[in-house]
């Protein structure tokens, strides 16, 4: 349309009658002359303005996306920290199967032995007391521990309770060089007392230097007085290298341990000793000596060979 005379006029008139209508609607409310007029315009346009609408959705709901992006990330973020967690605690398959292997083992020699124990986890080595070979474990007073109690697991000697706090204790390892126990030879009941040489084997002092030894013999605990800080029948260790006695009074041997002190895990305190010493009964059977296998030896005699003089070949002469 064009800038004329006539076009400005005639749009001067439309605004004055739209401001008419307006004043009219506003008057009348709900009674306005206008309503239907308004309810036939929502009819036609209704449609036209849900499909704009639904058009235009997917892009306020982009555009919210984005601002709730970052609450999304933190929850993300949050749950893959738990998730980690929880790995952590509950640990690999192959752990935690070692893990029931030791405590299965630990429970049949306690129950062998018949020593009332307080299973415990090793959390922490090297206790800050000065002791080169220490652990930490997660059990202490308010667990029934006590100072010079026994510690085994399921190979044998581990070592003795030396400190107890409310939740921890600290164990003095059999290897450490201040550590000495006293110690019976299978079935020959020969004394000794073995000490702790780190990571080298376990040196005993025999108090018969005439007693018969040989490399494999094993050994158990002697025992302490009132069963502290030993209870006795607790497997030490297998002899792998006798001295010669030389004629003294004593002998030294030395025995390598049942236990692997660089990779202790689960550990029972002896919070009760057995009624009765339990001897030999802790040490694990030792394997059967394989049976020789009988070998025949076959001969083979060449075919066709004469026959020895003497002999009948079956033709009559």
């Amino acid at each position: 349309m064009r800038d004329t005379r006539e076009s400005r006029l005639l749009l001067v008139l439309l605004i004055a009658i739209a401001f008419a209508l307006i004043t009219v609607d506003i008057r009348g409310g709900e009674d306005s002359p206008v309503d239907g007029a308004r309810q036939a315009a929502a009819t036609v346009f209704g449609p036209v303005e849900n499909g704009v609408s639904s058009a235009v959705d997917p892009i306020g709901n982009a555009i919210g996306a984005v601002r709730d992006s970052g609450d999304r990330h933190d929850r993300i973020a949050e749950l893959t920290r738990q998730n980690a967690a929880l790995k952590a605690k509950l640990g690999s398959d192959d752990r935690n199967r070692s893990r029931v292997r030791q405590l299965d083992s630990m429970l049949k020699s306690a129950g062998a032995g018949q020593y009332g124990i307080k299973g415990a986890e090793v959390i922490g080595i090297g206790a800050a007391q000065g002791f080169s070979w220490t652990v930490t474990i997660d059990a202490g007073a308010n667990d029934g521990l006590k100072r010079d109690m026994t510690v085994l697991n399921g190979d044998g000697l581990v070592g003795r309770v030396t400190t107890v706090g409310p939740s921890t204790a600290t164990v003095l390892l059999a290897n450490d060089p201040d550590f000495t126990v006293g110690t019976r030879m299978e079935k020959t009941d020969e004394l000794g007392f073995a000490t702790g040489q780190g990571d080298r084997p376990l040196s005993v002092q025999m108090l018969n230097g005439k007693a018969e030894i040989k490399k494999g013999d094993r050994l158990v605990t002697f025992g302490s007085q009132k069963d502290k800080p030993f209870v006795p029948g607790v497997p030490v260790g297998e002899v792998v290298r006798v001295d010669p006695s030389g004629g003294d009074l004593t002998r030294n041997i030395f025995i390598k341990p049942y236990v692997g002190f660089t990779k202790l895990d689960i550990v029972g305190v002896v919070v009760e000793a057995p009624r009765e010493d339990p001897r030999d009964t802790v040490l694990p059977n030792k394997p059967a000596k394989p049976k020789p296998t009988p070998t025949v030896t076959v001969t083979a005699t060449p075919s066709g060979q004469p026959p020895v003089d003497g002999a009948d070949n079956g033709n009559e002469q």
